[in-house]
């Protein structure tokens, strides 16, 4: 059975959607069958791994609001075992129509159920706050993969992503684990970083990744040509960080 695994962090700005697509695509790159559940509506992960958002047909809307077949919605990119579930602007008004549903928080979960056992992992990307989308997104979830910046604000928003976890397990998903903390556009230079570093690492003792995602204008560029950062500047640093966090993820399991 596949594992499915969340990218979440209720901050934004924090490299949320890159962490999913070049995740993913390394995951791609080790031999896993992937599959991308974009459930942000901005639709970056879609567009992220070369999807034009204006001619999808069917998109994580369909399959929350309309009941649509998740394999119908599926597409195959151009990718080594990378398929994507998209989404796109149409995604914005799912959680006013979720509202209304009885099991509005387990409709994603309920979706996904007929694919589990087609895929390695299915990593999904949420939207940065505490909505029926991301909701629907933890519920679904085996674990989930927490993007931190290291700057000083990562810092202030820790309490309320553990309150969150806590609250998700307590009524929604009680087998909801944190898979690990992810540190981002990392900079060496900097005292900060290491600061932030140490003050997580005693927080989520034993959680944190050793592997780094560092500063990178190759991984700023790679969305806008479609490609994930291993295919748009395979001999990149970043490149290298989520190969090397692949690794270290497959390891872990």
């Amino acid at each position: 059975m596949g594992k499915t695994v969340s990218i979440f962090n209720q901050k934004g700005g924090v490299g949320k959607t890159t962490t999913c697509v070049n995740f993913a695509a390394a995951l791609g790159t080790k031999g896993k069958k992937t599959l991308l559940v974009d459930a942000d509506p901005q639709g970056n992960t879609t567009s992220g791994v070369g999807i034009d958002k204006a001619s999808i047909e069917l998109s994580t809307y369909d399959l929350l609001i309309d009941g649509a077949s998740s394999k119908d919605a599926i597409l195959q990119t151009e990718f080594k075992n990378l398929s994507v579930l998209p989404a796109n602007m149409n995604l914005a008004g799912a959680e006013l129509e979720l509202a209304e549903s009885e099991n509005r928080f387990s409709v994603l979960r309920k979706a996904l159920a007929p694919i589990i056992m087609d895929y390695n992992y299915i990593i999904i990307d949420c939207p940065p706050s505490l909505g029926l989308l991301s909701l629907n997104s933890l519920t679904a979830s085996d674990t989930l993969i927490v993007p931190l910046q290291c700057e000083y604000y990562a810092l202030e928003g820790l309490s309320q992503l553990v309150s969150t976890v806590r609250t998700v397990k307590q009524h929604y998903n009680s087998s909801l684990e944190l898979e690990g903390v992810l540190f981002t556009m990392y900079d060496s230079r900097l005292k900060l970083t290491q600061q932030v570093i140490d003050e997580v690492e005693s927080y989520f003792s034993g959680k944190a990744y050793k592997t780094m995602i560092p500063r990178s204008v190759k991984l700023a560029e790679a969305p806008s040509f479609g490609k994930p950062i291993l295919y748009y500047e395979k001999y990149s640093k970043p490149s290298f960080a989520y190969k090397k966090l692949a690794d270290e993820f497959l390891k872990r399991q």
